[in-house]
């Protein structure tokens, strides 16, 4: 049985439906603060809060709990500056009882999200495992945090980890039966594809003047099922013999810019989605883009839905057949 926290939320809930798929047990913990429960795929669920160490440890006694895969975190950046206490309590203090407590079930395996932002302003791209660790918000720190946990714990205690540095998730399930659904929507692909339903005016575009060939900034945008499937070889990894703690970034290699983003969601709806040019936001890097070859030869992983136009195609046949 495989331990899926935060499974109703969005990574979460694509991941359960693979594991579902090829054969395992998943036993779903969310609290659904942000998660939804019609996107749990699996009989089994546990609504409890990470906070709450007692109803954590009934869960361990519960089900035969093989490994851990540990989604359950808050991850607006803006707000985590505002607000680091929630930050700090959720995403680093709960990490620390839960791991805690798979130690005292004897449970040594665990797959952790965390976050490319870990790396703050970047000195190059595209960014690699060695480049420096200099987390600019609450957020970031608190991934961080549970990183250098995580190292202590390989060492105390044997726990093997492995931490995936996520770069842009997005798009949604290929068969439409489960995607993205954020309040508030933080993202640039679900935003743009409201405007064009007519759900909001327009798009803004923060800033314009980035040293980018069209001035907009660049990301990394990474499917879903893409996220999903490196989950499980994640998982597989540590199941095996070499498998021994590591971090990973978790991204395609390749960058696409706010603007062409945004003129590819146009071509695929078939709507002219507004747009407003603003000024920038605090902390937005010029380019973000992973060197993901260090994923590709550990986990013998190889993106297969990132191409832009079908991360879009996903996400509007989501947004235009929503289920919640």
């Amino acid at each position: 049985m495989i331990l899926v926290t935060g499974g109703a939320g969005y990574i979460g809930s694509h991941t359960v439906k693979e594991l579902l798929r090829i054969g395992y047990e998943v036993v779903v913990l969310d609290n659904l603060s942000q998660g939804h429960r019609e996107a749990v795929l699996t009989p089994h669920f546990e609504q409890v809060d990470l906070q709450d160490q007692k109803a954590i440890r009934s869960i361990f006694k519960k089900y035969s709990i093989d490994a851990v895969i540990h989604f359950a975190a808050f991850s607006i950046v803006g707000e985590s500056n505002l607000l680091p206490h929630k930050y700090f309590n959720n995403n680093t203090k709960n990490t620390l009882q839960l791991l805690d407590t798979m130690i005292e079930f004897g449970v040594l395996k665990f797959v952790f999200s965390s976050t490319c932002s870990i790396y703050g302003n970047p000195e190059y791209v595209p960014l690699d495992e060695k480049h420096p660790i200099r987390p600019i918000n609450a957020y970031a720190e608190s991934k961080r945090m549970v990183e250098s946990i995580l190292e202590y714990y390989n060492n105390a205690y044997a726990l093997k980890s492995v931490r995936l540095r996520y770069f842009n998730a997005c798009g949604a399930d290929l068969d439409g039966q489960i995607g993205e659904s954020h309040d508030p929507e933080t993202h640039l692909i679900p935003l743009a594809l409201k405007v064009a339903k007519g759900e909001k005016p327009h798009l803004n575009i923060f800033g314009t003047d980035y040293p980018t060939p069209d001035g907009t900034c660049i990301r990394d945008y990474i499917h879903v099922t893409d996220l999903a499937d490196a989950h499980i070889k994640a998982l597989e990894y540590l199941k095996s013999a070499s498998g021994e703690s590591i971090t990973l970034n978790l991204g395609t290699g390749s960058g696409y810019s706010v603007k062409e983003v945004i003129e590819t969601c146009r071509e695929v709806t078939g709507h002219p989605i507004p747009t407003i040019e603003i000024t920038r936001r605090e902390g937005d890097p010029s380019v973000l883009v992973a060197q993901s070859q260090l994923v590709k030869d550990k986990l013998n992983w190889i993106p297969k839905n990132s191409n832009l136009k079908t991360i879009i195609h996903s996400a509007w046949q989501w947004e235009v057949n929503r289920r919640f």
